[in-house]
């Protein structure tokens, strides 16, 4: 059907109004104005259904391989003939604190990967606080049990690097100088302490990957994220590093003026998941808080891994009978539900 010159001229000046006395309006509700993501959706897929599994620990004496034998079977990770690099938050070391991994769960994850077939496991951090890695691997204890169970340790603040462009925009970098034994490894796992934070609320298994960061690039303690925001270095830092499994040491938890300053809390939980973003969200519930309310962790959900939780599956125990509540960091006590 043919239309006059007229009509055509009528027809677009009712588009010019439509757009004009409200299409701009719907136009904004459908996102039509909207910028463009800081990530690329063709390397980071919509989040999907996750799974986390909660188990109770008590004590660090009890069999730690045979609870994560459990949480293994619920998550699946593969791991059968690939290398694996655990990623233990080591921060600084006081007596009677609650600011490390413990050794003895670290050790457990990797006898239970080695288990499950994994054909290499190593233990790597690049603490932030402290510029000597082996005064804090040895006060802490964690040189003594990795040297027990002849598990290597790579010094990330001094090893090889490799420049990795950023497929995320949150920092305004353009790259990041990753070390090459990240790169390189199959499948990276973290393992973070379940902790309060006085800069971002909550520290666990993405604000742990903080320590993949070479301080001999990014300075102490990883002075330029601070700079950008720490925040929006979670996110960058994550997405260069794509861990692909979480183990979350919440045996004994840090509440209070965390990650360092904070108290112990005797939390009784770990926290398994192939999707650190889920593992994090339900690992907030376990602290008594609500994780709509800390904004990286739901900018992560985006495009990192699922933060909705009506589409995270909890195994295992049930989080909201394990939870405690953590005496919050100062300035957020906003978070506690």
């Amino acid at each position: 059907m043919s239309m006059t010159r007229r009509q055509v001229i009528v027809r677009a000046g009712l588009a010019v109004a439509w757009l004009g006395a409200g299409g701009a309006i719907a136009a904004d509700r459908l996102g039509v104005f909207d910028p463009p993501p800081p990530f690329d959706r063709s390397k980071f897929p919509e989040p999907g259904q996750s799974a986390v599994a909660v188990l109770r620990a008590r004590s660090y004496d009890g069999d730690l391989e045979r609870l994560l034998l459990d949480a293994m079977k619920i998550v699946k990770p593969d791991v059968r003939g690939r290398s694996v690099l655990l990623k233990p938050n080591l921060v600084e070391y006081a007596a009677g604190s609650s600011i490390n991994t413990d050794p003895r769960l670290v050790v457990a994850a990797a006898n239970t990967l080695r288990r499950l077939g994994a054909s290499s496991v190593v233990v790597a951090e690049g603490p932030g606080h402290r510029r000597d890695t082996e005064a804090v691997l040895l006060a802490s204890g964690m040189h003594e049990a990795l040297a027990d169970a002849r598990i290597p340790f790579v010094d990330l603040n001094d090893a090889p690097l490799v420049r990795t462009p950023l497929r995320t925009s949150y920092t305004g970098l353009s790259e990041l100088w990753l070390p090459r034994v990240i790169r390189e490894t199959d499948v990276v796992v973290s393992m973070p302490k379940l902790k309060t934070h006085h800069w971002v609320g909550v520290t666990m298994s993405l604000k742990n990957c903080f320590g993949c960061m070479p301080g001999r690039v990014y300075g102490w303690p990883k002075d330029v994220f601070h700079v950008r925001g720490i925040p929006e270095s979670i996110l960058d830092i994550v997405a260069a590093v794509r861990p692909s499994l979480t183990i979350v040491d919440g045996i004994v938890g840090m509440e209070g003026d965390g990650p360092i300053m904070g108290d112990p809390i005797a939390s009784g939980v770990v926290v398994v998941s192939k999707d650190l973003v889920a593992a994090d969200v339900t690992g907030v519930r376990l602290m008594g808080m609500e994780p709509e309310k800390v904004p990286y962790l739901m900018e992560a959900g985006r495009f990192l891994g699922q933060a909705r939780s009506e589409l995270i599956t909890q195994r295992g125990e049930d989080p909201g009978r394990l939870a405690k509540r953590f005496r919050p960091a100062p300035s957020f006590e906003s978070l506690v539900a």
